[in-house]
């Protein structure tokens, strides 16, 4: 075989690289992997041996070996597991002041913003955009669990958090994990059935129980009619008076009962006119236009 790279995280190695350490005539280590894991430190002209295997905690300390084609094996998960090591360690003593202060209620305000900025990445399919701002989510995550795990009260860690994600996810795919739910035939019925489960595990009187009401409000709006639609409420019992508000609710209903997500319409034409307004104000200024009065708005704006 040609030199293979395990990358080990978390102290944990692959399981299909096993083989590979127990069939390598030599095992070496880079990056910050234990030196005794291995039978030496990797040499510089490692890609000239055959039948070597090598350790690293990083892709950039065997660039040149992947960059060569050497095939690399990866933890599925073991990234998580660093990720909540280095939350532990910002949150710890000698860690960072800054990390250390926060609360859940002072990190409010991080998790809005960077659920907002994941939504701009998906919007924009910018894919390096999205990468980083999935980690800035999972960030959140990590930071509020370590914080839950420190209250002295009804502390619960990452652990937990994880445990319980798994736990709701089987116990809502019947027809995944337990042999088949003559309820689910397709994505619609999935759908549905999860809601009917959701309502039965937390023991909700109202169909609009677990409803989020912290929202945006023409999202909030959607989803109240469509959860009470489910529960069979006549349409003409929704908002429908004359005021701003009852229309603009009527109007969400509609959409969101027509199949359409009205938040993700809306932003859409939102930034679209955003758009719009940049290239009329770009196209003014390159034409030396003095002021963007209403006739130089007019004439600029993009077709």
């Amino acid at each position: 075989m040609t030199v293979a790279v395990v990358l080990v995280r978390g102290n944990t190695v692959p399981a299909d690289a096993v083989p590979l350490l127990r069939a390598a005539a030599k095992v070496y280590v880079a990056g910050e992997v234990d030196p005794a894991l291995g039978d030496a430190s990797m040499p510089a002209d490692i890609a000239a041996e055959a039948d070597a295997v090598v350790l690293t905690s990083s892709l950039d300390a065997v660039a040149d070996l992947v960059a060569a084609g050497s095939p690399v094996h990866v933890t599925a998960g073991a990234g998580l597991v660093a990720a909540a090591q280095v939350m532990d360690r910002l949150r710890s003593p000698g860690g960072c002041p800054w990390d250390a202060e926060q609360t859940h209620d002072s990190l409010r305000q991080y998790l809005v913003e960077e659920c907002f900025e994941l939504l701009e990445a998906i919007e924009e399919d910018d894919r390096p955009a999205l990468r980083e701002e999935l980690g800035d989510v999972l960030l959140q995550v990590l930071f509020h669990s370590r914080v839950a795990e420190e209250d002295t009260e009804d502390p619960f860690t990452i652990d937990d958090v994880a445990a319980e994600l798994v736990a709701k996810l089987v116990g809502r795919h019947p027809h995944v994990f337990a042999g088949g739910d003559p309820a689910v035939r397709d994505a619609a019925t999935q759908e549905n059935r999860w809601e009917e489960l959701k309502q039965q595990e937390k023991r909700r009187e109202s169909s609009v129980d677990g409803v989020a009401m912290g929202q945006p409000a023409l999202a909030l709006a959607a989803k109240l009619a469509q959860r009470t639609a489910r529960a069979g409420l006549p349409g003409d019992l929704l908002p429908k008076h004359t005021d701003v508000g009852s229309r603009l609710f009527d109007l969400a209903a509609l959409a969101k009962l027509a199949g359409q997500d009205p938040e993700a319409e809306l932003r859409a034409v939102a930034r679209r006119f955003a758009s719009q307004v940049r290239d009329a104000e770009r196209s003014a200024k390159a034409s030396g236009e003095p002021e963007m009065t209403h006739d130089i708005w007019r004439k600029h704006w993009p077709d």
